[in-house]
């Protein structure tokens, strides 16, 4: 586990766009005023997609670095607690608070120390790689909820 190209791929694919778009691409340039709409029959508005990922992102990495971690509360402490945003900033303190994390989720990756194939130590049997490809699955599955969701208010406008 510890092969450059496989850390590379993984570190990579936190951010690509290679087989469907990216996170990035979901949020970009989404009008303010339909951040907290959720469509009819839908039970998400992109704000509560966009908070839950970072939110459940952070969680992981919480989880893979810090020995205190301490599990939190199902669902209330996964997703915001309102469909909008409380500020007109709070979407772009979330995207750059996502990227960040992101980062520290790739350096993680990228570090040579750290054998992937390792159980986290605080942990059970939850190793370092299998919480990278969680982040993975998790985002992609709301990456494809946000574009459904960005279609049905006439935000997404395909290529």
């Amino acid at each position: 586990m510890s092969d450059p190209v496989i850390r590379d791929v993984l570190a990579r694919s936190l951010a690509w766009s290679e087989a469907h778009l990216n996170l990035d691409e979901a949020v970009g340039d989404l009008p303010e005023p339909l951040r907290g709409i959720r469509p009819e029959r839908l039970p998400h508005s992109p704000w509560e997609l966009l908070e839950h990922i970072r939110i459940v992102q952070r969680d992981i990495l919480d989880f893979s670095l810090d020995g205190t971690y301490r599990e939190r509360g199902w669902p209330q402490d996964y997703w915001p607690s309102s469909p909008a945003p409380p500020d007109a900033e709070a979407w772009d303190r979330s995207i750059a608070a996502l990227i960040e994390d992101r980062e520290k989720l790739q350096a993680l990756v990228q570090d040579a120390k750290v054998e992937l194939a390792a159980v986290v130590p605080h942990g059970s049997d939850q190793t370092y790689i299998r919480e990278v490809l969680l982040v993975l699955d998790h985002t992609a599955y709301h990456v494809g909820q946000l574009v459904v969701v960005r279609k049905l208010l006439g935000a997404w406008v395909s290529a």
